[in-house]
């Protein structure tokens, strides 16, 4: 595309952004819907079933098949694929602190720089990890996408309580049931809403001439996952850690790029998605809360630029995101939703999880049994598929926590 036409489209897409705080926003969307009773009649995408029609009915044909079609379909059409560099990528890690009596002695924290290299540039990311003393190593970890810098403050130990951070999340838990935990900073790579990618990791895989990504390639949240992928390269380096054992985690924008993260790197053994609503757990089609054109709308470039074709088209596109959680399977896989959080269609991330069951079926493994939502507060996790919808809003709170703990200590710990 020519330089200026580029131009004009980006600051165009930025107007647009404006405008759309002005009118937009989740309570003010007058043309939201949040009634389940107008939530409309859809058909979704055969799970088993290819793109020439042919019937998966084996654990082979499921990985040979029908789950590269699926994830080739959600690359290209709606989070961006990740382009090969002209140049191999050179990683160099280096530990720039080390706290051996963290939180009173309980843990290690690490913070550790990632530096990521082409012949175009390089580009620093800095992930932190508390690993916890006095225990058996290596130890199974906690990765979480984190809305957090990992180079502020938020992460010292809170003024109130000795076993939380700064952000209020329960790492005195996280330690005590023997996991390791990491943080990986969501705008190290990419800014928050970026529109122009002039700054972000895209520019170290630009061939000559480029300055933007294509409309197949990466958008924001895929270059969030990408980060969460040279972390665990991090992890696999470090010995106190087990790289085998590793869950993946985010809330909201976070929640959706977790689960595309595991659905990506099979290094990950498990994932958790908080209240990650549309383009994560919910189903595009049931266009209940966040829809496609409000995501577009809003974030312009979280998604890949193919995607804005299927504004109001939601039927029209081949995958929906129970296929996404089928891809993390056989790899246990969390769903948390709040009631009140009608933006993220609670009822639209269970009949996800539920419709992905399908495929852990198919591989010997169990997932949601029943069509129908759980009671509010009542967890399901006797399976490889977890859910809980509780009382509230857009958050984790500390229940929420208890309940990702408690899964992934069922699945995660070498003793279970």
């Amino acid at each position: 595309m020519h330089i200026g036409i580029m131009k004009f489209q980006v600051i165009l897409m930025m107007v647009m952004m404006v405008m759309s705080f002005g009118r937009e926003g989740k309570e003010g969307d007058k043309d939201v819907n949040y009634d389940e009773a107008k939530v409309p009649a859809y058909d979704l995408p055969e799970l088993l079933v290819t793109a020439e029609g042919r019937r998966i009915t084996t654990a082979e044909e499921w990985y040979s098949l029908r789950r590269p079609q699926i994830m080739s379909l959600f690359s290209n059409l709606v989070y961006g694929r990740v382009p090969e560099p002209s140049t191999p990528i050179k990683l160099t890690f280096r530990e720039v602190k080390k706290d051996e009596a963290f939180m009173r002695g309980k843990a290690t924290r690490k913070d550790v720089e990632i530096q990521i290299k082409t012949e175009k540039g390089a580009k620093t990311m800095r992930i932190l990890l508390f690993v916890p003393n006095g225990v058996t190593k290596p130890v199974p970890a906690i990765m979480k996408h984190s809305f957090n810098n990992t180079r502020s403050g938020d992460f010292d130990v809170g003024f109130l309580r000795s076993d939380r951070l700064k952000n209020g999340w329960p790492l005195g838990k996280i330690l005590d049931a023997g996991f390791a935990f990491c943080a990986v900073y969501h705008e190290d790579l990419v800014r928050h809403n970026e529109v122009e990618f002039r700054d972000s990791i895209h520019r170290l895989f630009y061939p000559e001439g480029q300055s933007f990504p294509k409309a197949h390639e990466w958008g924001v949240l895929s270059a969030c996952a990408w980060g969460g992928m040279r972390a665990l390269d991090y992890l696999e380096a470090d010995t106190e850690i087990d790289a085998e054992r590793v869950a993946i985690m985010g809330h909201s924008k976070m929640g959706k790029t977790a689960l595309w993260t595991a659905a990506q790197d099979q290094r990950f053994a498990m994932a958790i998605s908080a209240q990650s609503g549309c383009a994560g757990a919910a189903l595009w089609r049931r266009k209940s809360g966040e829809t496609l054109k409000k995501m577009v709308t809003r974030f312009p470039y979280w998604l890949c630029r193919n995607a804005q074709k299927f504004v109001e088209q939601e039927d029209d596109l081949p995958v929906d995101q129970h296929m996404l959680l089928a891809c993390i399977a056989p790899r246990p896989v969390y769903v948390h939703s709040g009631v009140k959080d009608t933006w993220a269609d609670g009822r639209g991330e269970y009949l996800s999880a539920y419709h992905a069951s399908e495929v852990y079926r198919l591989l010997g493994k169990k997932g949601l049994e029943s069509e129908k939502s759980p009671e509010v507060g009542k967890a399901v996790m006797d399976g490889e598929v977890g859910y809980h919808i509780r009382n509230g809003g857009h958050s984790i709170e500390g229940g929420d926590w208890e309940k990702f703990i408690q899964f992934a200590s069922k699945h995660l710990k070498k003793e279970n």
